[in-house]
């Protein structure tokens, strides 16, 4: 690399160190803000409550928790038959906007906004936490 092209290489590293990366998650900060939706969802066990358990989501079709197929909405039901799984990606536009990703569907909660929450908790879930 020349002199002339090393100036904006340094520049444009040292400005993506530089932005906060929400990217992997603290597992421990998402089990934190996991708190706000343990009333409705258990994440250590496949215990459903108002809402499915999200043991093992990542990677499972929306709408596909076998011990919830009679209670999901059909809005989620068909998402997954229309291809949705749960992957870090569909999460994350789940978790900032539920009804804006899945319309239709019949969680109460509007969403996390904070970008480093909705990481944090989808490390928690990729951790697979147990009890």
């Amino acid at each position: 690399m020349t002199r002339q092209a090393l100036g904006p290489a340094i520049a444009l590293i040292s400005v993506l160190i530089s932005m906060p990366s929400f990217a992997g998650g603290d597992a421990a900060a998402g089990k934190k803000v996991f708190t706000r939706c343990m009333a409705c969802h258990d994440a250590t066990s496949e215990q459903d409550r108002v809402g499915p358990h999200l043991l093992g989501v990542i990677g499972r079709a929306a709408g596909s928790a076998p011990s919830y197929l009679s209670r999901y909405s059909q809005a989620m039901k068909d998402a997954g038959g229309g291809g949705l799984v749960w992957s870090e990606a569909t999460l994350t536009d789940y978790l900032r906007a539920p009804k804006a990703k899945v319309p239709g569907n019949k969680m109460g909660f509007a969403g996390l906004k904070d970008d480093a929450d909705i990481a944090n908790v989808i490390a928690y879930l990729k951790a697979d936490p147990k009890p």
